[in-house]
Order: C-alpha cells, then structure tokens, then sequence
C-alpha cells in the first residue's frame, strides 16, 4: 500500500525520506507497529547519534521528582515490560489486559509493550469501582489486570467471578499475596 497523493499531514514531517512519501515511493508496512517501526527507529538514530538527544518520556510528579529516559532506554524498557508480559504473566497477541494505572512511568512504559506483543490495551480510570472493574473484566474477556495497590483490593473481592482473568500484576514497591510484582519482574 502506498500513501495517497493527497493526503493531507497536520502535523510537519520529521523524516529524512519526506521527497519518497510526497511521490508516493514510500510503501506503507501492512502491519504498522509503533513500538518497532517508530520507538526502535528514533532508539536507533539516537545510538547513532544522527539526531537530538531529547528524551522521549519526562515525567515529573507534584513533589518535583523527574524520571528522563531517551529514546534507547524507552525502547529497552519497554522490551523488558514486554517480556513480562509474554513471560510470567503469559499474555499472547490478542489477548486483552485491562490497564488501570495513575499517569505514572509505568502506564506509558507497559503501553509500549502491549503494542510490541500485539495485547490488546484495555485503559481503565484509578477511580473505578468494584463493579466497574468486574463489569469490564467480564465484557473484555481480560487475561489480565494491572494496577496499584489502591485498586487491588476492589479487585480482590471481585476476581471469582471473573473467569477469563488469569494474572494480576502490581505496580508497587511493596508485594501482595496472589499478584506478579511489576517491578520486581522488571
């Protein structure tokens, strides 16, 4: 597939082959991954150091904590969030994961991994309730959950009856009985 002549882009081009797109030389991947096909690329340009060394993620928390990653280290830790999925909580290409996370790190770091293995993303709100999360655990049919210590409880009393849910995994600096600890995992 190739790029239609007129589309229109809203957003300027930053690539070095923007010529081969406008004369619609540039194929288009049949299976786009943003995780390979862009993170990896820009990962690779700054290993070359063929571009700024801007980092790709800053997060900064209402105490003034900062966490920088370039693009390598995005990239890196997101193969290694990946392979826990794929791993320990034993996730495949299609299965669904229901994500209920503050904007933490984290909550970027394991969006970039379900896009690498192809698990489906399934965002949910820190203020869901019990029923609400048991309500979407059972509509999705999710494999697995992943949250904070805050939700886990809700998610504890509702679990039985959800039975696609087979994984549970924390984002926590401390462990929980019948949870993956993510950063332990890590």
């Amino acid at each position: 597939r190739l790029f239609h002549q007129h589309r229109k882009t809203f957003a300027p081009l930053n690539f070095s082959d923007y010529e081969a797109i406008s004369r619609c030389e540039q194929e288009v991947p049949e299976y786009f991954n943003f995780a390979s096909d862009v993170l990896d690329k820009w990962s690779q340009i700054e290993k070359e150091r063929k571009g700024p060394s801007n980092p790709a993620l800053w997060w900064i928390n209402g105490k003034g904590d900062e966490i920088k990653w370039s693009f390598e280290e995005l990239g890196f830790l997101s193969q290694k969030a990946a392979n826990v999925l794929s791993g320990p909580c034993s996730l495949q290409r299609g299965d669904r994961v229901l994500v209920s996370l503050p904007r933490i790190p984290e909550w970027w770091l394991l969006n970039v991994a379900c896009m690498r293995t192809g698990v489906i993303i399934i965002p949910g709100s820190t203020q869901l309730t019990a029923q609400d999360i048991c309500y979407r655990l059972l509509a999705s049919k999710a494999k697995c959950i992943i949250t904070t210590d805050v939700l886990a409880p809700a998610v504890d009393s509702v679990a039985s009856k959800c039975q696609f849910l087979k994984t549970k995994l924390i984002v926590s600096e401390s462990s929980r009985a019948e949870w993956l600890n993510f950063t332990d995992l890590l």
